[in-house]
């Protein structure tokens, strides 16, 4: 019989940007829709190793992407192969180890998942030591193959689409450790949805076009947006709903230059964004690899709005290449957004694509390959009699030391 402690899955995540611990919370919902049975841990792995600074450094890591983008998309591209630099962000997973194997020891997890690739780094690095046993999977939660993502001893990969897969392939990773899985989204977008129902709740009719723009909590929306609101170059049949998220002064701010205007609604925190989508013929938003995959389950067209260098433009190359968003640089929103919502052709045709690139269900398939994955490592324990290491006897100072020399 399974202990209090004891875990089926452990999910390891982190709160550098929302997307990580939205996935996380999809492949819980996941489990409580289609296996109550199981137990899921989730754990922040910033939270967890560096609780002084986890708070500070959500803020920090803000202002840069804000602030200096370039700087960030030049460092990523350094990185995107394995190289010096990221060898260095390797070791600097190190630091507190001894808090994950504690971890471990009190969960005793029967398969862990990391949706956070520092935590997916801190996780192969005790692999590698011989410091655990149990199967660990990653999750990618953007379209890229970033080689901080990639790990030596990471036992299995779910990535969102075919694109990551080859490039995967490319960096020699074996194809029985790559699952096409989609990247995991709430369950509630995969859901079978009435759009006309739904726009006669939120007050629209089937002529009105519905332009949802998204991205307030991050400060996308822009003086470009209101903007193109103002000047009132567009049909009178569309209409504009914006979220705004948590970003409460945003929501203010847009209430007094924008809260009169007919065609428009203001929202903050919504939950039920699946129906805002819904009733959407076009989403406009940044290129976070969670929110497009929603949009893309709900096979929604997106027009991406100045992707950040990085993994946002990984995303949105993508996604423009499969041709179901279009891009929106500096100065381009009004050209752009104006020239599609009045395209009913380019957008059917958007729909039509979406429809075939999306993954249903995608956190119940991330669930299921986890699951094969603990069933196969279980089998194979069986059979050659493995036994996990003992965490009482590691000396903490001795394996941090062996790994930095290794």
């Amino acid at each position: 019989m399974k202990s209090m402690n004891e875990h089926d899955i452990l999910i390891l995540t982190g709160s550098l940007g929302e997307g990580h611990n939205q996935a996380s919370k999809a492949i819980v919902e996941s489990a409580k829709r289609n296996y109550p049975h199981l137990s899921v841990k989730v754990v922040d792995y910033m939270e967890l190793t560096h609780p002084k600074l986890h708070t500070a450094g959500q803020y920090f890591f803000v202002q840069w992407m804000k602030h200096f983008p370039s700087v960030y998309g030049y460092l990523f591209q350094k990185t995107r192969d394995d190289s010096g630099l990221i060898q260095l962000l390797r070791r600097l997973s190190s630091f507190n180890l001894h808090k994950i194997s504690d971890l471990l020891e009190e969960v005793k997890p029967a398969v862990i998942v990391s949706t956070f690739p520092p935590a997916a780094a801190a996780v192969a690095m005790l692999k590698a030591m011989g410091l655990t046993s149990v199967p660990t999977a990653t999750v990618i939660t953007d379209h890229t193959d970033h080689s901080y993502w990639i790990h030596s001893h990471t036992d299995h990969y779910m990535v969102g689409s075919e694109v990551v897969q080859k490039a995967l392939l490319n960096k020699g990773i074996p194809p029985s450790k790559i699952s096409v899985t989609g990247i995991p989204v709430h369950p509630v977008f995969s859901q079978p949805v009435n759009r006309h129902a739904l726009r006669r709740q939120y007050g629209l009719t089937s002529r009105h076009r519905v332009v949802l723009i998204m991205g307030g909590g991050e400060g996308m929306i822009d003086k470009e947006v209101t903007e193109l609101i103002n000047s009132g170059a567009y049909s009178p049949d569309i209409r504009f709903i914006i979220i705004c998220g948590r970003n409460v002064k945003l929501y203010h701010l847009l209430q007094e230059e924008l809260g009169e205007h007919p065609q428009t609604r203001i929202m903050g925190y919504v939950d039920r964004m699946h129906e805002l989508m819904a009733v959407a013929d076009l989403i406009v938003t940044k290129a976070g690899g969670l929110t497009v995959s929603e949009a893309l389950t709900m096979e929604r067209p997106m027009l991406l709005f100045k992707p950040l260098p990085g993994q946002e433009q990984d995303n949105a190359d993508y996604l423009v290449g499969i041709g179901v968003a279009r891009q929106a640089m500096e100065g381009e929103l009004q050209q752009q957004l104006l020239r599609l919502i009045m395209n009913p052709r380019a957008l059917g045709d958007m729909e039509r694509k979406a429809a075939v690139f999306t993954h249903k269900e995608s956190a119940l398939s991330v669930l299921r390959r986890l699951l094969a994955i603990q069933h196969s490592f279980r089998r194979s324990a069986q059979w050659t009699g493995a036994v996990a290491p003992s965490y009482e006897a590691l000396n903490r100072e001795a394996y941090s030391s062996q790994y930095m020399n290794h």
